[in-house]
Order: C-alpha cells, then structure tokens, then sequence
C-alpha cells in the first residue's frame, strides 16, 4: 500500500526476488529482533517492510562460551554463536505467531552441509507464515562449517544451488564481508539460482582486556557491527550491485534514514536494520518515515527512482 505523506501518494514497495513484495524497503535484521512476534507489544509490525528471525539450525544451539558482547568504537562486538532451539522447535513454537503478523517475514537458516541447509529448506515448503528465506553463510561465530559456504565461491554455488532447487520459496543469500573480493562470491550465488542477495554480515574482530592481557570474548574473536563498518557495507553493496542483476539487501552501521537512502542509491532494493535496535528499537519505523519524507521533499513518486541512481561520472 503507498505511503501517504503530506498530500503525496509515495509507492515504497519493492521486490526482492522470486515474487517477493515488500510493503516498504525497510526490514529487521537476524538476530537483533527475536523472531519478530515477541517485540509485537512496542509497535505494529506491520508498518516495517518485513523481519528476518533469529538464525535457525537444525539441532539445537546452545552458542559460544561467555562473555559473547563487548561494546567497541562506534560498533559492537559479538560472538553468540546462533543460539537457537533447533528446526523442530522453531516451526512448532515460532511459525504459529509468526504467520499471524502482516509483513514480510523472513526465515534465516545455517547449516553444517549442502544437505543440510537443503532438507531445512524443504521444511518450510509448506507452512503459512513464511514469505522467504535466508540463507546465513557468513557467520564468523559458527565453528562447525558456517564461514566456510561464504568464503569459496564453489561452495557458495554450490549450498545455493542445493537450496535453491528444493525450496518452493524466494531464496536470499547472505554473505560475509571476510573475503578477498565479495563480488566474485555474489556472481556465484546468482548462478546458483539466488533470488536476491544480502549483505554484508559482521567484519570478523576482537578485543582485549590489558589488565588480564586475554581476549573479553569467551569465542576469542567475534563479528564487529553497527555504524563503524557502515563505508565498508555501503562499498561493497555498490560493487555487488554492478556485478549482479538480481536485488540486493543492504545492511551494514544503518541508523538512520539517511544512512538507509545512502544504500537504496548505491542499489540496494531493500535494507536491513540490526545493531542500532539495541539501543532504539524504534529505528525501524523512523526510517521508514524518513525515507517518505526524503521522497516527498525530492518530489519522488517511487521507490525505484531511488535504487541504484548513484551518479559516478566526474564532474564537468
């Protein structure tokens, strides 16, 4: 439905692959909203594009040794380790209040192999509540084969694909930032049949307590967040976006609609919100705002006027 502002009708749709419609740009990352249901009480969720639930596997997880959060510079570090309670639980405990919200709603998936992440996929063939999915293969957190699937372009293709021909869903890939040249692994997974891809996950980091001379996370290392990798996020969701054709979900440091518009010109179709709803978990819905307000004001009627408009030529 358009957004309605000062007397102008904006569309702020978008699409994101595979039949996907987003009501507005605007989503909720993984793992920084629960499974969206439980924060339903602060605000209607129906006004945010969609949510991305906490990363599912397909047993149990019970994450990484304490400390797993450390605050840094302008970011923040984490090590959680994808703590969740496992596919059986998740579609018996999470499905039921999520099909009952009214936005898009995204289910992010981990596995440790092709087949795994496959036969997860598969699960959700069926079941209302869910719009898409998204494949996690960047977690710098997961020890037993997670960054592995985003570091190699042939095993990229490769877990995309076995997805991919499976799943009667949109698929989103989502990759890491911890590569040599992230556009090569954005090229594979388009030819694995990605429906959109997302990006970027965490910067790999850490810290040190100088006192006791040892690491403050119990995981050693952790992935750095929030608006100091926001230039970092913002490069690469450019390089990608002139490397492939199929839509890009940009996240990265975005804390306000500015910082949202910044990735919508530099060709994102839709962004994701994470780190900033800790401290705000209204963030969301004010940038929805703000992005209507920034369209009002430059006269703009949709959202695809926006997308990809970076002008890079030099000036005359």
């Amino acid at each position: 439905m358009p957004t309605r502002l000062s007397g102008r009708h904006m569309d702020l749709t978008t699409h994101i692959g595979g039949g996907l419609e987003l009501k507005n740009p605007v989503m909720l990352a993984s793992g920084t909203f629960g499974h969206g249901a439980e924060y339903n009480h602060l605000f209607d969720l129906s006004r945010l594009g969609g949510i991305v639930t906490k990363t599912i596997t397909y047993h149990p997880r019970a994450g990484n040794a304490t400390p797993r959060t450390t605050e840094t510079p302008s970011g923040m570090l984490n090590s959680i380790g994808l703590t969740n309670p496992g596919i059986d639980a998740f579609i018996k405990e999470k499905i039921p209040p999520l099909a009952e919200l009214e936005t898009g709603r995204v289910v992010s998936l981990a596995g440790t192999s092709n087949e795994e992440f496959a036969e997860m996929a598969r699960r959700f063939n069926d079941l209302p509540g869910v719009d898409a999915l998204e494949l996690n293969i960047s977690s710098p957190n997961m020890k037993d084969g997670g960054q592995l699937f985003g570091c190699r372009e042939a095993a990229a293709h490769a877990v995309t694909a076995s997805v991919t021909s499976v799943s009667t869903l949109p698929v989103i890939v989502k990759l890491t930032p911890n590569v040599t040249d992230i556009t090569s692994v954005a090229g594979a997974v388009e030819e694995g049949g990605a429906d959109g891809i997302a990006l970027i996950n965490t910067l790999l980091g850490m810290a040190i307590d100088v006192t006791s001379r040892r690491p403050i996370l119990g995981n050693i290392t952790g992935g750095l967040s929030g608006p100091a990798i926001k230039p970092v996020a913002l490069a690469m969701v450019w390089k990608v976006a002139d490397r492939v054709s199929v839509p890009i979900v940009g996240m990265g440091g975005i804390v306000t609609a500015q910082d949202a518009i910044e990735f919508l010109i530099a060709g994102a179709s839709a962004i994701q919100v994470g780190t900033t709803t800790f401290i705000n978990p209204w963030a969301g819905l004010e940038i929805v705002d703000g992005i209507a307000e920034y369209c009002n004001a430059q006269g703009i009627s949709s959202l695809s006027q926006i997308v990809g408009s970076l002008d890079t030529e030099p000036l005359a």
